[in-house]
């Protein structure tokens, strides 16, 4: 009683407003007082339309069906313009689509349904709207405001329910039915759609107790409607019913919009959906209200939806696609009928598609960090459910972006449906180019992608250390400074995504734990503890302390304070150096006054296999190509590496069991551990070694690869007021972060050197490098007789040794020379 006093004191006017207001039209709903819950005569129909909309007062549905069949105006997306003209198009750049779309429709003339993960689900015959057929279960025909829809015992996943009843299967329907002209793919849609309008009577059951679900439905029978407008399946009858249900819908929608409820996706989603209804059926009175309500929703939640860095709120990577969608989707049909989207929808759309082009993996697939719902705004093509690529097609194709169309690797037929043949061919005179940069940062977000090239067969690693999400931060994960990683192209190590909202709170809480991710733990601790299906009762805060991007190296630092609720309060901080083209070194470091067990966790792809492990690592081989390979190296005094039972979810529903491996050590006071992640190809060069050699105030290790001797020295931090030096038998330095290459392990001076935050190196008792200033980094590569070092300064080529190197930096800023 006392949090929800505290949280009704913190409620504003506005949302106590909004919140009666919907709370007393359900209750007027409920009662049957309500004229928006019933379906009107023919007569009272007709005094919803706006008769200056047609050319004679339609006075019948028959009437109403050929004004809608004749009209021309408002437009609808580019395919529709010239349906022969897509399909020609389809068939040609898209030889084996029209088998694909035609054995799906056939498949559900059959009864037989594929949603999100699950393959030939049955509702019946005739089909039952409200059964959930994995649990066999069925939601009661009541008003939709007494149902939980939550509660997993008397529902089951009602997820399952809400996806069938989306409709989107209507769209291959449609597909099928532009490519053969049969009359039955037009027939069954008619038919269901009528099912459905008996089964679900305005405001009762399950089906409309999603305003979201309304709304992605509304958007659907859209879309339906066009590709069997012509069709003698879809009667004036039919065809009459359907416009009321799409009326009552939109009243639906602006009744119970979710601007306090759920005020992320569901509320953009809902506002798109009054967007498609009032810009589509201009023949309702109120059809301004609904395109002008719509449309201000989703422009105001712009500035709040998006960050500055073009991150997504809700951190979760798939609802980023669907809000990036929700905007394409916006921005075309603004552009169809004459209105210039405006300057801050273009830059704030732009931004979104350069995020998901930016964490898009060498092998096209993206990370599915955060929550992962399993659907789409509209299935338009058939790819993995973790392949973005068709919104960066769309996205190349709407802004002729080289870059998208690079990545996207090319047109998706999505995008033919959206911008139609003449948006295609304008595709085809962009030439593809790589993006500008390889790794990136997202500040705002919190997200680090490290790369070392656009090729397939490039390294890539995708670092977690934004906000743990956003007010209830209902789709988060407990993922803070996790990591998602590719070598030479194969994704290795990931996120193991959702599987289930409701459908088992322990598969819940497993799937968003930090134990499931690619990060520490302490004392088997999640870095923030769930709440429920879709909160939290602790939340971790990350920060981003480092992030340097240089053509030989990224490097990245963070910590989290996550742990800090513990007895004995602890600190996690992880940095991350990635030598491209190489290999990274992981170093988790704890700060903490008592004993605790620190854990480091690896969750392998499921297409990935462990070659072995033993006491020091563990060695990793994608089970599709053999030549990608990595070894997995980690070092703590008294750590032991143990195999765990792991799991992967790569679309909302699945579960596939995956290796999974922790590095975990009992640790008193402040600990840290050190984790080399060595990418290699099986029958190309040597394999790699690491191994610890002695330092003083600090670590070292050598590693060996190829036929070079790197050396890593890291500087203990815990005495950093006093800025002690760390020490081995041939390298002194004050650097937080020290590597050296040499071209073998008895070579004197090194190849390379990267050296991070300190003044000073030594090297076999002689002063290589120093300065008076502190350095924030330096990267020196030989060239012939001479070294060039790049710094935050700028560049400058030297003659070792250097043992005042302000003063080369001061000539450097004047305009001299070499060094």
């Amino acid at each position: 009683m006392k949090a929800k006093l505290n949280r009704l004191r913190r409620t504003s006017f506005d949302e106590l407003r909004v919140r009666s207001s919907q709370l007393i039209n359900a209750f007027a709903e409920r009662r049957g007082w309500s004229r928006k819950a019933k379906l009107v005569s023919d007569s009272s129909f007709l005094k919803l339309l706006d008769q200056r909309q047609f050319k004679s007062a339609p006075g019948s549905p028959v009437e109403l069906l050929e004004h809608f069949r004749g009209r021309m105006n408002p437009t609808f997306f580019s395919a529709f313009a010239d349906p022969t003209a897509t399909v020609v198009e389809l068939r040609r750049r898209w030889p084996d689509a029209e088998k694909e779309i035609v054995d799906r429709a056939d498949r559900i003339l059959q009864g037989s349904f594929d949603l999100l993960a699950f393959h030939n689900l049955h509702f019946g015959t005739p089909i039952d709207w409200h059964l959930e057929p994995v649990a066999k279960k069925r939601a009661p025909l009541v008003h939709w405001s007494r149902l939980n829809y939550l509660d997993a015992e008397l529902f089951g996943d009602k997820k399952i329910i809400w996806e069938l009843n989306r409709h989107q299967y209507f769209i291959t329907l449609g597909q099928a039915y532009w490519l053969t002209g049969d009359e039955h793919y037009a027939d069954i849609f008619a038919n269901q759609l009528n099912e459905w309008m008996v089964q679900n009577p305005p405001k009762l059951g399950i089906n409309w107790a999603s305003s979201l679900e309304v709304a992605f439905r509304s958007i659907a029978w859209l879309w339906s409607l066009h590709f069997f407008k012509n069709s003698s399946s879809l009667t004036p009858q039919t065809f009459a019913r359907v416009f009321q249900f799409l009326y009552i819908n939109a009243r639906h929608l602006e009744s119970y919009l979710s601007t306090y409820f759920s005020p992320n996706t569901h509320l953009t989603g809902e506002a798109l959906g009054l967007f498609y209804l009032g810009s589509l059926l201009p023949e309702f009175k109120e059809s301004a209200r609904w395109r002008n309500t719509g449309l201000r929703i989703l422009l105001a939640q712009l500035e709040r939806h998006v960050r500055p860095d073009g991150v997504y709120f809700e951190q979760s990577s798939y609802y980023h696609r669907y809000t990036t969608d929700f905007y394409l989707h916006l921005w075309l049909m603004l552009s169809a009928n004459g209105e210039t989207p405006s300057s801050n929808l273009t830059a704030k759309l732009k931004l979104l598609l350069d995020h998901l082009m930016y964490i898009t993996r060498p092998d096209g697939t993206t990370p599915l960090f955060g929550d992962d719902d399993g659907g789409r705004l509209l299935p338009l093509d058939y790819h993995q459910s973790n392949d973005f690529r068709s919104t960066l097609s769309t996205g190349a194709a709407v802004f002729e972006r080289p870059d998208y169309k690079f990545v996207a690797g090319g047109p998706r037929e999505e995008t033919l449906w959206l911008v139609g043949p003449k948006g295609l061919a304008a595709l085809d005179g962009v030439a593809a180019e790589e993006p500008a940069k390889q790794s990136n940062s997202f500040d705002s977000g919190g997200y680090y992608v490290m790369r070392d090239g656009w090729t397939p067969d490039s390294n890539y690693l995708l670092f977690d250390c934004g906000p743990h999400g956003i007010d209830n931060c209902g789709h988060a994960h407990a993922d803070a400074l996790s990591f998602d990683l590719a070598a030479h192209g194969r994704t290795l190590l990931v996120d193991p995504g959702t599987c289930t909202y409701t459908g088992s709170k322990d598969l819940r809480d497993w799937f968003r734990s930090s134990a499931a991710h690619n990060t520490l733990t302490v004392d088997q601790q999640s870095s923030s503890i769930p709440n429920g299906a879709f909160s939290w009762k602790t939340i971790a805060h990350s920060v981003c302390s480092s992030w340097l991007t240089q053509e030989r190296f990224d490097y990245v630092s963070a910590s989290h304070d996550g742990f800090d609720r513990l007895p004995n309060p602890a600190v996690h901080t992880r940095s991350i150096l990635f030598l491209k083209n190489n290999y990274w070194v992981v170093r988790d470091r704890v700060e903490s006054a008592g004993t605790h067990l620190l854990r480091a966790g690896f969750h392998l792809d499921s297409g990935t296999a462990p070659l072995y492990s033993n006491s020091k690592g563990v060695r990793v081989v994608s089970e599709d190509s053999r030549s990608a390979v990595m070894q997995i190296d980690a070092f703590a005094p008294g750590g032991e590496w143990q195999k765990e039972p792991g799991w992967v979810s790569h679309c909302y529903g699945e579960r596939e069991e995956a290796p999974a491996f922790s590095f975990s050590v009992l640790a008193s006071g402040s600990a840290e551990l050190v984790t080399f992640l060595l990418p290699e190809r099986l029958g190309v060069g040597s394999r790699p070694s690491v191994r610890e050699i002695e330092a003083l105030n600090g670590r070292a290790f050598e590693v060996n690869l190829n036929g070079k001797h790197d050396v890593i020295i890291i500087r203990d931090l815990a005495a950093d007021s006093v800025r002690e030096w760390v020490e081995t038998v041939r390298i002194a330095s004050d650097f937080n972060l020290s590597w050296a290459r040499f071209v073998s392990e008895d070579a004197h001076t090194p190849e390379e050197l990267i050296l991070i935050d300190g003044h000073t190196l030594e090297m076999e008792g002689r002063t290589l490098l120093r300065s008076t200033k502190k350095i924030n980094y330096l990267a020196v590569r030989r060239v012939g007789d001479r070294f060039r070092v790049e710094t935050d300064e700028g560049v400058l080529e030297i003659v070792l040794p250097v043992t005042d190197l302000e003063a080369l930096f001061a000539k450097l800023n004047q305009g001299s020379g070499v060094y």
